[in-house]
Order: C-alpha cells, then structure tokens, then sequence
C-alpha cells in the first residue's frame, strides 16, 4: 500500500541570495525527515535523510535539461561509489550526520528514474499511447472467460494434494460398486447425486398417523416428478433413481417400512436400529430431534422423533444415465416450490437441497458481485476527484485523478486479459482482486500528484517530470515489490482457488505499477502543459478575447484564481496531528492508556486466536437468502449426533482364515469402536458376518480352502459383501474394508480431531489400514489451512524482512517492522473469531496480505522516527505524527473504500474479503498512529 503524501507538508524553495525563507515554513530539519519538499510520506523512510542536502544543491542540479554541468553525484555514480552527491563544500559539513547506507541502492534507483521521469516528459504521447495499445491488446484476453465452465468447487476449494485424494484412488481402484441392482450410499468413492428433504413436525414428534401420511404424501409427489426433454421424450424418477435388487432405494426406511404396513406400531420402534421381522433397520441419520426411551438390547426406545430426512438417491454412471440425473435433479429444483405450495402441507415443514445446489448457488453468487464493482469505481473516482480538488485553478488535479482511477482499470484488463491468454483459470475468488487494486493502485497515484504539486511551475515540463520520478518512483517500486512478493508467496498453498487469486492480483499490480509510472506519468505531464496555458492566461487576462473565453473556462476550471508560487500549502490535518494529536498522545497519561489499550488489545486477539474457526463451510459458498441455508440450520439443530460412515480398509493381501490375523484385526477395529467418534454398535464388517456364517454351517473358518470356496455362496445371501471384498487371485484376498459410523462430528473442530484420530489408529495399527470416507475431500482442510497458513506468512514475514534490512539497514526499525508485522497479524486473527470469519482459504488470502500493507504502515513510521535529528523522544514522534499521519490515515481510508462495497455482497466470500481488509487497514492504521509513535519513546 503505498501513503498519500500529498499536503504532508509545504514546499520549501532553495534559498538564494537576498531571499528569505517565508517565515510561516518551518525550519529545515538538517538531516532528520524534511518537512518540505524532501516530505514525500511514501519515500520518506529511504529518501528523508538526504532531502534538505537535495533542496540546498537543487539549483546545481539542472542536467536534467541540459543547462548545468554534471554533478559530483552523477560522476561518482558511474565510478561506482555511493557516496553523498553534494559538492565537495558541503559533504564534509553534513559527513558526521550520514546514519543510514541505503544509497547503494536507492541512489542509483533515483537517478534511473530522474532520467525515466525525462522522457516521458520529452514524450508523453508515446509513453500515453503504449498502456492505451497493450491494455487494447491484452484486454481481448477478458474473452476467454468462459460463462459456461463449471468451477468444481472440489478442485478449487480443497487441498491439492490431500491425503483424502490418495485414499480415494485407492478405493477406486481396488473397489466397486453397482447403482443399478446393488447401491449402497457409504460404499461410494465420491458424492453421488442425490434430492433431500428435510421434515419437520409442528407438533413435538411426527410419529402419528397423521403426520406420516403428510410425509408420504410429499415423498409420492417427488417420485412422481418427470422431466420432458426438447424432443418429448420424458425422464421418470424410476428411470434416473439409484436401486437395490430392482428397486428404488426408499428414501426413509421407517416411512417405507410405514407405508408398506399402515398398522405399524410406531410406538415399539427401537434406535439406531429398529428389527422388523427379524430384519435389522439401520435409522441412525435417517431421524432427527430423538427422544429414547428405555434400553431394549443395543438398542433404546424411540419416544419422539421431531424431524425426518428423506433421500432420493439417483444414479451416477458415466454418460446418459449421469445427465438425465442431473436433469432431474434442476427440474426437482425448479418445482419444488410449486408442489410445496400444491400439497398445501399443513403439518410440517419441509426444506431441500441437491448434491447439485451448492455448485449452482456458487455459479449464483458470483454474479451479484459485478454491479458492486461498478459502485467501488464511482466512489474510487468521487474520493480521488475530493482528494485531488484545489481551488488554485491551476494545480488542480481533478481530471488527473480521474486518468488516474482510469490507469488502474486498464492494469485490471491488462493483467487478467494476460493470464487468461495463457490459460491461468479465473476463480469466482479472483473477482475480489479489482476491489483491492483500486484502492492500490489510487495510492501511487496519489503519491505522483503530490510530487508534481512539489514542483515548480516556471520549471520545464522535462524538468519537473525529472524531479517527480527521482522523488517518487523508488518508493513506489519498493512498496510495489513488499505488496506483490506478499501476494507470490500465497502461489505456494496447497489450495488453487487461493493460489489463481494471488497470481491474478500479484500480476495485476505489476501492470498497476508500470501504468502508473508509464501512461500516468504521461497525462500529468500533458495536464502540466494546460498549468502553463492556465497561468499564462491568468497573468495575461488583456490578451484574451472572445473566442478563447471559453477554452479558458473550461482549461482553468474550477476557478480564476491563482495563488504565489512559492506560497506554503500546509494541510490541516497535518498541522492536527503536529500541534493537538501528537502532544496529546505522548502525555504520560496518553502513554499510561495506550500501554494499556494495547495490553487489553493484545489478550482479547490471543484468545480470539484460540477460538478460530478452521475449514470453509460449504454453505458459505452459496448466498445469504439461499434456499440451501435453511436447510443446514435444519440439519445442524436435528441432525447433529450423526456424521458419515467410514472405510476401514485392510490395504494389503492378509491370511483372514489366520485366526492369529483375524485377532488382530479384531482388536485394531475394537480400537476403533472405542474412539469417543465413534458408535461402538454400527459397525459393519464383511468378515465378522462370514465368520458366523461359516460357523452357523459348521465349517472350519481357520481352513484356507473352506474360507475360501465358501465366499462365492456367502455373497450369494449377502449380496453387498461383494463390494467389500477384493479377491485378486482364487486363493488371495488382496483388499477389504469395514464400515465404521461416526458421531458427534457437527463442528468442525471434531471433524478436525476425528479424522487426525482415525488415521493415527490406522497407522498404529499391526495390519496396514487406512480409512476414507468422500466427505475427507473437504476434511482435509481443517487438517491444511493451519499449516499452509502459517507457511505462508512465515515465508512473507521473512521476505519483508529481507525488503527492510535492504532498505532501512537500521536494526531498531527492523525491529519495530517485524513487531508491528506479528502483532497486526495475531489482531486480525483473534477478532476473525469475534466477526464470525472462518480460518479458510478466503481468509487466509487476507492474512498474507495483511504482511505487505503491516510493513508499509511501520517501516515508514519507525523509519521517520530513528531518523529524525530532534533532541528527545517525544519530539522524535511528534515529528514522525507530523510528516506521516495524515498520510497514513488516508491511505487506509482508500483502500477500505475500495473494499467497503462488498460489506453490501450476500455472499460470504466476498464480506469475508472486506471484513478482514477493514480489520487489516484499521489496526496497522493503528499500530502507525497510536502504538508504534508512543512504543518508541519508551526506547
């Protein structure tokens, strides 16, 4: 982020001989930070130090048109020293009073700039022209974007190369399963398409009569629903549903069992698992809102159920069969306010979801963020125009701000159109990154205008370009370098949709940057011409006559005036924080409250950092009126005991008919059953079952050949066995798996626990297992996000490091930049807890970015603090308040405006982007402002 510094102070002109300093400027600061002309905020930490030394051998320094000789400076440069470029007179003066060694590379930085800020002043046509032509060029990119492609939130929204991925692989390839004859839901590798209700009772439990016929009535009504297809074929719910032995799976087994016998006792029914005829029902998932009774076996009494889920599975075969299911599932979607509303349900109610919603809410959502970043641009624009506003008619820079605000939107076309030409994929995520460029991007501009109004209007158009960019440009390009390796140290996550963000707005504010100091450049330059023409016909109103009248009006709009030249044009709010803000704070009382505002500050992040939320919810994807939010406040208040069934798989070939083996997988499942995760009655297991069927057959189960040849008329009875059972060779059993049901999963800090649990079980396991269930895909992320995240930051913090002790080489200031880093960090981070903002992809994007905006924030302050050559401490920070307040309070207020649209988004990734933005801007604000100015009078 790059600070404002236009009004941080008033321009000081070089003293000659018979003028005198204007006495309402204050005296130069020898080699402290300048208040003059040398104040540019954002080059202040590199270039304060040599400012008033430039200001006294300006007028030596006329290479830049010709008209003066070399300088020392310029001499010494290309003979490799980097010494002070004032003449020999006076660098033995101010030789006691060099502390810092940054010349090495900022000088010479400088002087490239001074000779870019030349040309483009020699020829601000062609260098206007070139971002015009390339944004022409690269902006045809923006045509790839295809509306149609589907972002599979899997790929973009979870770890790349999870452990939950190689799990699957594994389970595909060893394992099958059957949809048409045989289908059973745990069994499945990946999501299956699927339509689900769910049923709440008005009344405390739906176990009546009359309420399951309600139920039955909606379930009737679903099954009924058929598709008619453009050439008039129709697709039935029997033809698209998932079966077992020919049928349709029912989607509740207590209705069906309900409506198969309209006499059924529901006030015998037992929970989990309900035997009918001596037939097991498993009901666990399948009833919400229980109420149990007495202990009958395993099993309790179920006195109340208050919700009821009813599932329609549909096939998901490959080809055909797949899209008429899809099909299926959008028209269920698209009626089923139609048939709710036709049913006339009077005794529940009922919401739904598709394994298809979340994508397509997704898709939704992402397209009500486009009008907001039309709003963003207006109010861009309307604060560039108020910032810039001057009532010298001449300096004003209104239409250059609007250019400026102009710049930026070209590098957004520039920068996406280029990666889109090249195949990088645009994620709904991306669409966040215009917002923040924005409010970049304005800051350089800012930053360009206020060294141009620091120029001399009788100079040279060449001249004053040359002196702007040698100001300017190199801080410009430092905090440019901080803010995009920031942005390329996200490329490293393991998650894509945070990886194609930080490429889109890394990449994006390069093309920010050259725009800035190439097309930009250039229009001020031009706009510098009309100043001329202005005050020409200012100081020459006879001249005029009444064709050119209005030509001027519009030239020197908003006003016919014109201020001295030389006056000193000190904003307000800098002489607010010189005279009343900085006084008042380093008072001993001001010092004694901030000690412990930041104490206070400080232990509500902390706890709010243990209190985090981890992983991305799924329904946040979708937006806030959704019809699929209902649904998982539904679930979550009635559903939460349950979570999924998981594969226990026996990864290598083991000798079952060992009894020795079978012992120990007995006990590693035995472990299993005995994790506080997991049910200890609902485990399903191929080879406990065999084993009593051999047993009840009188067969030896230890005997290979016996156990072996018996399998075929075992899966015979037990036809779903067959899937679980991997026979590689007739004599070998390669793979196999259990099933074991989950419970009490329904935050995500027991997802979290449950899934390191079960795979620390698997691992310490004697038999090789691992366990896998497809909803890992997404578990997998509370297991990432920590450890990408601290990554990351580590990876950024170490890199801004590097910047600072480069560039500001003294260690007090390094310190202060790395405290202010980490303590901004655990800031965002705690209140993330109390804003209701998950650590997820989404946010850990911000937290990344929150490094590069920290270290613009401190390294300026502390910078213009160790460097000021004031006697005390206090008047060192008063100083430092002085130059860079103001500066530093309007750089955060830009960027929250460039953010603050989305606060309107109904979408949680776009509100979470402005919510961590505003948390980041208002605490390194601060940290700039408050904590750092009065932490350094205590050293």
């Amino acid at each position: 982020m790059s600070l404002n510094t236009s009004d941080a102070g008033p321009e000081v002109e070089p003293k000659s001989a018979g003028q005198q300093q204007p006495e309402s400027l204050p005296k130069p600061l020898g080699p402290g930070p300048d208040l003059g002309e040398g104040s540019d905020v954002k080059a202040a930490p590199f270039l304060a130090q040599r400012s008033q030394q430039l200001l006294e051998q300006e007028p030596e320094q006329r290479w830049a048109s010709g008209q003066g000789a070399e300088t020392p400076g310029m001499k010494e440069s290309r003979s490799g020293k980097c010494d002070s470029p004032l003449p020999p007179s006076q660098s033995t003066e101010v030789s006691h009073r060099r502390r810092c060694h940054t010349d090495c590379l900022e000088a010479p930085l400088s002087r490239a700039f001074r000779g870019l800020g030349w040309e483009v002043g020699s020829h601000p046509w062609i260098f206007l022209l070139v971002p015009i032509l390339l944004t022409a060029v690269l902006g045809t990119g923006l045509t790839y974007i295809s509306t149609d492609a589907e972002e599979i939130l899997e790929e973009q929204y979870t770890p790349i190369r999870s452990l939950a991925k190689a799990e699957r692989r594994f389970v595909q390839e060893h394992f099958t399963t059957d949809d048409s004859n045989h289908f059973s839901v745990f069994r499945k590798s990946t999501e299956v398409h699927l339509a689900s209700i769910l049923v709440v009772s008005h009344t405390d439990s739906l176990l009546e009569q009359e309420i399951l016929s309600e139920v039955s009535k909606l379930d009737k009504a679903v099954q009924a629903l058929n598709v008619t297809q453009d050439d008039g074929t129709q697709i039935l719910y029997s033809q698209v549903c998932a079966k077992n032995q020919g049928f349709c799976v029912p989607s509740n087994p207590l209705l069906f069992a309900w409506q198969l016998n309209k006499n059924l006792n529901l006030r015998s029914i037992t929970f989990p698992i309900y035997n009918q005829n001596g037939k097991p029902i498993p009901l666990a998932g399948t009833l919400g809102g229980t109420t149990l009774g007495n202990q009958i076996g395993p099993n309790q009494l179920l006195v109340e159920a208050k919700a009821m889920r009813l599932q329609y599975y549909l096939t998901t075969k490959e080809g055909e069969d797949n899209a008429h299911s899809k099909t299926w599932l959008v028209h269920f979607l698209n009626q089923f306010s139609n048939m709710e509303e036709s049913l006339a349900l009077k005794m529940i109610q009922v919401v739904y979801f598709t394994s298809l919603s979340r994508q397509l809410e997704f898709e939704a959502t992402s397209k009500t963020v486009i009008p907001l970043f039309y709003l963003a641009y207006v109010l861009i624009i309307l604060f560039s125009i108020v910032s810039c506003y001057r009532c010298d008619c001449v300096r004003n820079k209104m239409c250059v701000a609007v250019f400026g605000v102009i710049s930026t939107a070209f590098s957004v076309l520039s920068g996406f159109g280029l990666l889109l030409f090249i195949g990088v994929p645009f994620v709904t995520i991306v669409k966040n990154s215009p917002f923040l460029i924005l409010g970049v991007g304005v800051d350089d501009m800012f930053i360009m205008i206020s060294g141009w109004q620091k120029t001399k209007l009788m100079d040279s158009i060449k001249e004053r370009m040359s002196h702007v960019y040698s100001k300017v440009a190199v801080s410009i390009t430092i905090t440019t370098v901080t803010n995009v390796l920031a942005f390329y140290t996200g490329i490293m996550t393991s998650f894509r949709s945070v990886r194609y963000f930080c490429i889109y707005t890394g990449t994006t504010l390069l093309f920010c940057y050259f725009y800035t100091i190439t097309g930009f450049g250039a229009f001020m330059a031009l706009d510098g011409k009309r100043e001329v023409v202005c005050l020409r016909w200012l100081k020459k109103p006879n001249i005029l006559d009444h064709k050119c009248s209005s030509l001027k009006r519009c030239c020197c709009f908003p006003f016919d005036s014109l201020q001295e030249e030389h006056e000193a044009d000190i904003h307000p709010m800098n002489l607010f924080f010189r005279d009343y803000f900085g006084p008042f704070l380093i008072s001993t009382k001001s010092k004694l409250f901030v000690v412990l505002l930041y104490i206070l500050y400080l232990v509500i992040s902390i706890y709010g950092c243990f209190h985090v939320k981890e992983g991305l919810d799924l329904r946040n994807l979708a937006s806030d009126d959704s019809y699929i939010t209902p649904y998982f406040d539904v679930d979550e208040e009635y559903f939460p005991e349950y979570g999924p069934k998981v594969m226990v798989i026996v990864t290598e070939t083991l000798d079952y008919w060992d009894k020795y083996a079978r012992q120990k997988l007995e006990k590693c499942l035995a472990d299993f059953e005995d994790n506080d995760y997991v049910h200890k009655n609902l485990t399903e297991f191929w080879l406990r079952e065999y084993v009593q069927y051999l047993e009840a057959k009188r067969q030896d189960v230890n005997d290979k050949n016996t156990f072996i040849n018996s399998i075929s008329s075992f899966i015979v009875d037990f036809p779903l066995f067959k899937f679980d059972v991997n026979i590689s060779s007739p004599d070998e059993i390669s793979s196999s798996r259990a099933f074991i049901q989950t419970t009490g999963i329904s935050s995500s800090a027991n997802k979290k626990k449950m899934l390191l649990q079960l795979r620390n079980l698997a691992e310490k396991c004697e038999i090789p297992l691992k366990v896998y269930n497809h909803a890992f895909i997404y578990f997998d992320q509370y297991t990432a996000i920590t450890e990408n995240t601290i990554r990351n930051v580590i990876v950024a913090s170490i890199a801004m490091l590097v910047v600072s002790l480069l560039l500001i080489p003294n260690p007090l200031c390094s310190l202060w930049v790395t405290f202010a880093i980490t303590s901004v960090i655990v800031g965002v981070t705690g209140f993330m807890a109390f804003w209701n903002v998950n650590l997820d992809s989404i946010s850990m994007i911000n937290l990344v970015i929150c490094i590069g905006f920290s270290f613009d924030f401190s390294a300026h302050i502390s910078y213009a603090f160790v460097s000021s050559s004031k006697p005390s401490v206090n008047q060192k920070s008063i100083e430092a308040l002085y130059m860079l307040g103001y500066p530093v309070l309007q750089s955060a207020m830009s960027t929250v405006i460039g953010v603050c649209v989305l606060s309107a988004a109904k979408a949680y990734i776009f509100r979470t982007f402005f919510k961590i933005m505003f948390l980041v801007m208002f605490f390194g604000a601060v940290h700039g402002l408050i904590f750092i100015p009065v932490f350094l009078t205590f050293f």
